[in-house]
């Protein structure tokens, strides 16, 4: 089985006015669809084929030989997950389990967002901010480029994309103000939630 664009959670305007349609159908629509596109060409008649994406990035990680097999499954795992990661009217906050670890962690929400935030502006480049559980703690992470916690034995719950195509046509320059528009307004929480009960 090819690997296929999977579909948006939402329609493609309904995170408008924070992230508009336009950004979606370049992003979602163009970029997305490149990595897949990508993704079937390189692991055509080859045993590849038959992987999840997580089992190619486990396998070709850390391996320049192999870094296009790499890049472009993990570009098309972090974008699936992203967009799960948001969702129209979110951003309300965690609650139940998932705030209480929060809490414990940073000290609340504000203190998470914070963190998340300095993560995500402080990448150079290109890249993304994740919140992950890692050794049973929650941390704040930032990976650059196509890096994942997939590959670094940790259990994402939540992340950040900062590439500038992410960003750039409804914000320009202005990383921060997407950002904090991500944190305030689109976050899945519920999403996030059930990423920690899976774990």
């Amino acid at each position: 089985m090819a690997f296929e664009l999977p579909k948006l959670p939402y329609s493609q305007d309904a995170l408008e006015p924070h992230i508009s349609s336009k950004t979606m159908s370049f992003h979602y629509g163009k970029h997305h669809q490149a990595y897949v596109t990508k993704i079937n060409e390189l692991t055509k008649d080859t045993p590849m084929a038959k992987h999840s994406l997580e089992q190619i990035m486990r396998d070709t990680a850390n391996d320049a030989a192999k870094a296009a097999l790499f890049n472009n499954a993990a570009q098309v795992w972090n974008h699936t997950f992203f967009w799960n990661c948001l969702t129209p009217n979110g951003g309300t906050g965690p609650s139940g389990e998932l705030a209480e670890r929060v809490k414990e962690a940073f000290g609340g929400v504000d203190k998470l967002k914070e963190e998340l935030k300095n993560a995500a502006v402080g990448q150079f480049g290109s890249g993304w901010a994740w919140l992950v559980v890692d050794g049973g703690k929650l941390k704040v992470v930032k990976t650059a480029n196509a890096m994942s916690p997939v590959v670094q034995n940790q259990t994402a719950l939540l992340t950040i994309d900062v590439w500038e195509h992410a960003y750039y046509l409804d914000y320009q320059n202005r990383r921060p103000d997407f950002v904090q528009t991500v944190l305030d307004k689109l976050v899945n929480w519920d999403f996030v939630a059930e990423n920690l009960k899976s774990r």
